[in-house]
This record gives C-alpha cells, sequence and structure tokens, in this order.
C-alpha cells in the first residue's frame, strides 16, 4: 500500500477544499452527495449525534451558513480509495474554543466522499 501518493492527497485535497465551499455556503445539495449514502455513515457533530445519511440529511437541512479559519489540515491517503483529512479550525461564534474535524474519505464510483466525520470543541490553550 502506497501512503500519500501525490497524486491521490491532491485528490482527496480538491474534496476537501470542494465541501469546505459547500458547509461554509450551506449547500446541502452539495454536501448531501460528498456523504456516502448509507446507514453505516457516522457523523459526530459538536451537540449532536448521526447515524445514516438520513439523520445526516435531517441535521444539515437545520444548519445556516457560517465562517471559520481552518489551521493544521492534515490529509493522510492509504493506497487509492481512503483518506483521512484532520484539521483545526476556529469560529468567531465560539470565542476561546478550537474546533477539531476529522473525516474519512473512500473514493466511491469515481468519486471522493465522506465515510464517517467527527467534529468537536474544546478550550484553546493559553
Amino acid at each position: 500500500m502506497i501512503i500519500n501518493d501525490p497524486a491521490i492527497v491532491a485528490e482527496v485535497t480538491d474534496a476537501f477544499e470542494r465541501y469546505e465551499r459547500a458547509l461554509l455556503a450551506n449547500d446541502a445539495a452539495v454536501l448531501d452527495a460528498m456523504f456516502v449514502t448509507s446507514d453505516a455513515t457516522v457523523r459526530y457533530g459538536v451537540a449532536e449525534n448521526q447515524y445514516g445519511i438520513d439523520e445526516i440529511r435531517s441535521f444539515r437541512a437545520a444548519q445556516r451558513p457560517f465562517t471559520r479559519t481552518l489551521d493544521r489540515l492534515v490529509i493522510t491517503t492509504y493506497g487509492p480509495d481512503v483518506a483521512t483529512a484532520s484539521t483545526l479550525f476556529y469560529r468567531d461564534d465560539f470565542p476561546g474554543q478550537v474546533g477539531r474535524q476529522m473525516q474519512t474519505w473512500i473514493k466511491q464510483d469515481g468519486r471522493w466522499r465522506v465515510a464517517a466525520a467527527h467534529v468537536s470543541m474544546m478550550a484553546t490553550q493559553a
């Protein structure tokens, strides 16, 4: 298995950037298409848990656009079809806190999709 093949890292980075743009614009259709359509898809949010694509869709439908700044994004690929994306983020509406986001991406039908995601917040360390 090749870890961090530059071509695969570039593909996943592009998918992550599309996801980020859709997230900040609250483009539910694009975000929906970027998750694996399965009852096995899981997303743990800051204050909620979603099991399966239907719960993820319901959560997304109630969201509003926001802004954030990313920091320390790490994309790691494992062969041609699996990757993780890990990043810190900062939001003005969560002062004094740093967000953490991890996603497991898989290549499915030629497209990168999120199979699992975790978002959490913690106090920034002085």
